[in-house]
């Protein structure tokens, strides 16, 4: 009889008129300037899908293929937008420095992420893009490597595609560990399976690589233009503005990755997938590396409602986790 593998430890807790109702349960991987493990909880070392958290290590594979990109328009590439204008006009610019149109992209229509955006394109007759599509940045962006790097463009998200396997070849090189599975993330593209610890140690590198590399110049961009790299009101941009130094990038199924400049990092997910915990999660995270700053006052927690007013909150509960010998 196979082993029953124990549930992750609880990581947050909702609680509504001082009653426990929710708890969200999950892994943290956390390592410290010198790559040693500073901090383990729940299963740090087993396969997850990294989700969008990941973006930031394909780029640095786009640009050692040839793309040439900087400042926002790389932020960009890294990035899962709202889709707010300026999102919308960086994916057109890319495009058309690549010749291309907004047809070559083979992102699945959807609306912006943002609410303000997504209700701006509803109120005026707008309908699902491509274009709008969180994951466009990036797409455009692999299409613009393909072009310079004289790779087709029609078959870019297949798996065997060169482009995809140099993402492939760069995350098991920055992660320190081989791809344990292959799926199709929500975009269309290759998704590739390493830790949490692996993720983690992926970030650390970008931060702490040589100025002008293309590990450091992806976490530069994506630091020096964080709202183009999420969104305006999203807390990845409010953690990177408010905590100097800090890149920081969120994926589905409630996956988080985070390294300071120093090169301490923080990899994390959420059993469940749940976002609404992330923020609080990571927070906990963060504060247990010894980082302090007024952001993190105000993401540590959520308020719960009851008739429109709060009732109560949804808070970390980080242990204290375990560091092996």
């Amino acid at each position: 009889m196979p082993a029953q593998l124990s549930a992750p430890p609880v990581l947050a807790e909702v609680v509504r008129s001082g009653f426990v109702e929710s708890r969200h349960r999950g892994s943290v991987a956390a390592l410290g300037g010198d790559g040693s493990l500073a901090l383990s909880v729940g299963e740090v070392a087993e396969p997850m899908f990294p989700r969008s958290a990941v973006k930031p290590v394909q780029a640095v594979a786009m640009l050692r293929a040839g793309l040439q990109l900087d400042g926002e328009l790389l932020a960009l590439a890294a990035a899962s937008h709202s889709g707010e204008p300026f999102h919308l006009d960086g994916v057109r610019r890319l495009l058309a420095g690549a010749g291309l149109e907004e047809s070559s992209l083979r992102t699945p229509p959807d609306w912006p992420l943002d609410d303000e955006a997504r209700l701006s394109a509803i109120r005026t007759g707008g309908e699902p893009t491509p274009a709008q599509m969180n994951c466009s940045g990036k797409h455009a962006a692999m299409l613009a490597t393909c072009v310079a790097a004289g790779w087709p463009t029609d078959d870019y998200r297949a798996v065997e595609h060169p482009l995809q396997q140099r993402i492939r070849a760069t995350l098991e090189e920055l992660a320190g560990e081989r791809v344990a599975a292959t799926g199709v993330d929500g975009c269309g593209a290759p998704l590739f399976a390493i830790s949490l610890t692996g993720l983690a140690r992926a970030f650390s590198t970008l931060v702490s690589s040589a100025p002008g590399t293309p590990e450091r110049r992806v976490a530069d961009a994506v630091r020096a233009h964080p709202a183009w790299a999420s969104g305006s009101t999203r807390d990845e941009t409010a953690l990177m503005r408010g905590v100097p130094g800090l890149l920081a990038k969120a994926g589905a199924e409630a996956v988080y990755a985070l390294a300071l400049d120093d090169g301490r990092a923080i990899a994390l997910k959420l059993e469940d997938g749940s976002q609404r915990a992330r923020p609080a999660v990571v927070v906990a995270a963060l504060r247990r590396l010894g980082v302090d700053a007024p952001v993190l006052d105000e993401l540590a927690t959520m308020p719960v409602l009851g008739g429109g007013r709060p009732v109560g909150e949804i808070r970390a509960a980080l242990p204290s986790g375990v560091t092996p010998p």
